[in-house]
């Protein structure tokens, strides 16, 4: 799909060959947050380049200011965020001196964006299609009576299926995996010259991850786009970027080609991000865990589950049955739309089950209501798959976690913070973090701040609903110890929903994979991910990122060229 070149001042060259200067050159760039107690500096002096059709990965763990690098580049920083020093200059521009009436009229046309939360970013009251369309209605690039057809064109190439009835739709009935497409369909709508992409596979399911990466590889090379990639996915920056930054602290320590720099790291950071990657150090991965064997009765028990929704032609949920010990952790895994989150909901009793049976410890729960219902939700917790939209954005970090437990009545006010306090440290917290809001973290640390909550009331089940997609490889290795400790300290059972497969290996005891809305498989993780019985467990397999070694190794013959 093609867009007429706008003319004026905004028209930039086109890429090629010859062209010796990168698209994108940032120097010396320092950024803080001003806060109550004074700035903050989170970007320190920072140096990157980018050529066209070349792929630069960002990696690092949260809250090493690689969200606020991405935001400082594109003009998004928030209105408690300052540009300290330095130029990020955009073909012959500084992005940091232009005008923004300007900057708005480069960005969305040159410049895309795609960001880290698709739960923010998309208005939960317009249509898909319309929003997807916007990028071309403002900046003039089709007729009006061509921007439906368009959209549906854009969601196709982004990999939504059944295009035309998602544009109809509204973002909430969408699944997150399937939001982050429209958001990549947005980002690309106007074909820019570079693309910033945070996060951009975090909530995707690793099949759907390498159809949306194939494509974003084909527009680099095929279009000259250059993309920098925000993530904390070592294996997809090792398989898809030609170069990587490593930062910490706010500083780049480590830059290179991608494959040289995770094969000989010369950074201890570097090393120590590669080392907790287990797609990468596969040796030094987390052996399985040993199934705590069947007990007297399973604390969870979900027989023939069934859910329709109005419109849908076929059931969300599909007869899906499976059990759950104590102290067992059961992995729920499939494509985006597979019914995985769908089933969550169920299970916790956020939907009602249009058939079937859900029994805990024995009891019948499915038709659960008021006092009954109540005292179930004390007993099985969620956390969510979009962290900031769990959390209260007014209340305090200590609000949040204390929230269950003055709800149940749980404790003294100051036996609460105590406990809140206690959580925080468990899941690599400071007390600090206490006082301050959802807005003033990072995905990976609200996150951290959903399990604390989940943790508090000490329950029996605890779902989880892609629980560390937004944590960097360090911080989910942490992560991951501590449910597997918190497990075999307390008994607590997990139903665990990931489309990360290598996450699934290391926690789970059994998995079940799942697709459109029935369970195909089910079995020791150990024996499914060995001997795949479904072809369909197989294509997850398959789809693992560092599981086929066929990374960019070599940049454009015009990159070559221009260096």
């Amino acid at each position: 799909m093609a867009h007429p070149q706008p003319a004026g001042d905004l028209a930039e060259p086109a890429a090629g060959p010859a062209r010796q200067d990168p698209v994108l050159a940032v120097r010396s760039l320092s950024v803080s947050y001003h806060t109550g107690s004074g700035p903050v500096r989170v970007v320190h002096d920072l140096d990157l380049d980018l050529s066209a059709g070349e792929t630069l990965a960002l990696v690092g763990e949260s809250g090493s200011g690689k969200t606020t690098t991405a935001h400082a580049i594109a003009g998004l920083l928030p209105s408690m965020a300052r540009i300290d020093g330095g130029s990020v200059t955009f073909g012959r521009r500084d992005l940091v001196t232009l005008p923004e009436r300007q900057l708005r009229a480069l960005r969305g046309r040159y410049i895309g964006v795609v960001p880290q939360d698709p739960g923010v970013a998309l208005n939960p009251v317009r249509r898909v299609g319309p929003q997807v369309a916007e990028v071309l209605r403002i900046h003039r690039l089709a007729p009006r009576h061509d921007l439906p057809r368009l959209a549906v064109e854009l969601l196709d190439q982004a990999g939504v299926p059944d295009p035309a009835r998602r544009a109809r739709q509204y973002p909430h009935e969408l699944s997150g995996g399937l939001r982050q497409r429209v958001l990549i369909a947005i980002a690309l709508a106007a074909q820019p010259r570079l693309l910033i992409a945070d996060e951009p596979t975090s909530a995707l399911d690793v099949t759907v991850q390498r159809r949306i990466l194939d494509h974003l590889g084909r527009l680099a090379d095929a279009a000259g786009i250059a993309i920098l990639l925000v993530t904390h996915d070592l294996a997809v920056a090792a398989e898809r970027a030609d170069r990587i930054a490593v930062m910490t602290g706010g500083r780049v320590v480590e830059t290179g080609p991608a494959r040289d720099l995770l094969a000989d790291p010369s950074h201890p950071y570097t090393r120590r991000l590669v080392e907790d990657a287990p797609s990468l150090a596969p040796a030094r991965a987390r052996p399985a865990r040993t199934s705590p064997g069947p007990g007297p009765a399973p604390l969870l028990a979900v027989e023939h589950l069934t859910r329709h929704f109005p419109g849908e032609a076929h059931p969300a949920v599909d007869d899906v049955t499976f059990t759950i010990g104590p102290r067992e952790t059961l992995a729920l895994v499939g494509e985006s739309g597979s019914g995985k989150t769908t089933t969550a909901r169920l299970v916790t009793r956020l939907l009602a089950p249009s058939g079937g049976r859900i029994r805990l410890r024995g009891q019948d729960v499915t038709t659960a209501r008021g006092g009954e219902l109540r005292a179930l939700r004390r007993h099985v917790q969620l956390v969510y798959q979009n962290p900031y939209a769990s959390l209260d954005p007014r209340h305090t970090i200590a609000q949040v976690i204390i929230e269950p437990l003055r709800a149940y009545r749980v404790g003294t006010r100051p036996t609460r913070r105590a406990r809140a306090a206690e959580l925080l440290d468990r899941v690599g917290l400071p007390a600090a973090t206490l006082d301050r809001r959802a807005a003033e973290l990072s995905g990976g640390q609200r996150q951290r701040v959903a399990i604390a909550r989940a943790l508090a009331l000490e329950p029996e089940l605890i779902v989880f609903d892609e629980p560390v997609s937004a944590l960097d490889v360090s911080v989910q290795a942490q992560i991951l110890d501590l449910l597997a400790r918190v497990q075999d300290e307390t008994g607590v059972a997990y139903l665990f929903i990931s489309h990360d497969l290598a996450v699934v290996s290391q926690l789970a005891h059994r998995v079940a994979v799942m697709r459109a809305g029935r369970v195909v498989e089910t079995g020791p993780t150990g024996e499914v991910f060995t001997r795949p019985s479904h072809p369909c467990t197989q294509e997850l397999l398959d789809a693992i990122p560092g599981a086929r070694r066929t990374p960019r190794q070599q940049p454009p013959a015009h990159l070559e060229e221009a260096r």
